[in-house]
């Protein structure tokens, strides 16, 4: 099931790609008003590979993935494997940092909602609302405002990568990760506290609570591991999310991901590397959907069962 998932997504990429409007290599080539010389232009679309029919593409582009070759990017000329494999670990980075602030966050304010109810559940209430309805962007230049120019303590912007300076690499990671974090957290929080009143309303929960045990023990063993199951969907799908949350979190504080590297090849029409990049993007997806499922093994034997 997921190889023809695989070759359907593949199959959705190429087609769209083809149906943007206007021909990449005359907008690449052209000057101004003055147009390419047709020669010049036919002999850079062989080069790429764009004269050929449409199956012929096709099968070009699918044995290419396969084996790893991506084609080469039509403004640089390098090859777009290359390109991703250069970005696609920062955004990775940014993205996982982001998940385990928001599961470290979102998980036990939801749980303590649950359980505590009154002020604390409403005010829970209040701060998740908050957290979905601010956009990425807003929240961004926030942080940039109080914690760069403000306080000063921490950079605006930027990147080093771990080689060059470890301490610095960690400074820049922080800022974007806690923008991109926020809205997850709250969503994170709203699903554990959801499934947390469900569970703890069972008739199991009741029957090992008259039992006497400790209510922490209780708690810890037979309503939370029970309720992180529609948890782990959410997380899952939200990383995801994330990946195209990314964007506008990148531009914000001039962080060079795959994000960025995507925005910029959709303004210069460079087919090539927006191809690869989403192609990773959707492969991403997959993988991700897959990890779902065995944690949900996991989590819960009747799945395994």
């Amino acid at each position: 099931m997921g190889a023809v998932l695989v070759f359907l997504v593949l199959t959705l990429i190429f087609s769209a790609i083809r149906l943007i409007p206007g021909d990449p290599v005359e907008l690449l080539l052209s000057s101004g008003n003055t147009s390419a010389d047709p020669e010049t232009v036919e002999r850079m679309r062989e080069q790429l590979g764009l004269n050929g029919s449409l199956p012929v593409q096709y099968w070009n582009f699918l044995t290419g993935v396969i084996t790893g070759d991506l084609g080469q990017s039509i403004r640089t000329g390098d090859p777009v494997a290359e390109s991703i494999a250069q970005r696609l670990p920062r955004t990775l980075e940014l993205v996982i940092f982001a998940t385990v602030i928001s599961m470290a966050v979102g998980i036990p304010l939801g749980a303590w909602a649950a359980v505590r109810g009154g002020f604390v559940d409403s005010a829970a209430t209040v701060l998740t609302s908050l957290g979905v309805a601010l956009p990425v962007y807003v929240l961004g230049t926030l942080l940039i405002l109080v914690f760069s120019l403000t306080l000063g303590w921490l950079p605006a912007g930027g990147f080093a990568t771990w080689q060059q300076n470890p301490a610095r690499h960690f400074q820049l990671l922080i800022l974007p990760a806690i923008a991109l974090s926020l809205g997850f957290t709250a969503i994170i929080a709203r699903m554990t506290r959801s499934a947390v009143l469900e569970t703890m309303g069972q008739d199991w929960v009741r029957t090992a609570t008259a039992f006497g045990h400790a209510p922490l023990k209780v708690f810890r063993r037979h309503v939370l591991r029970n309720s992180l199951t529609p948890v782990t969907t959410v997380i899952g799908l939200g990383f995801g999310t994330l990946l195209g949350s990314t964007v506008l979190a990148e531009r914000v504080f001039n962080y060079p991901g795959l994000s960025s590297l995507l925005v910029e090849s959709v303004s210069n029409r460079d087919y090539a590397v927006v191809q690869g990049i989403v192609i990773i993007i959707a492969l991403l997806f997959i993988l991700i959907n897959i990890v779902v499922d065995v944690v949900y093994g996991l989590l819960d034997p009747r799945v395994r069962q």
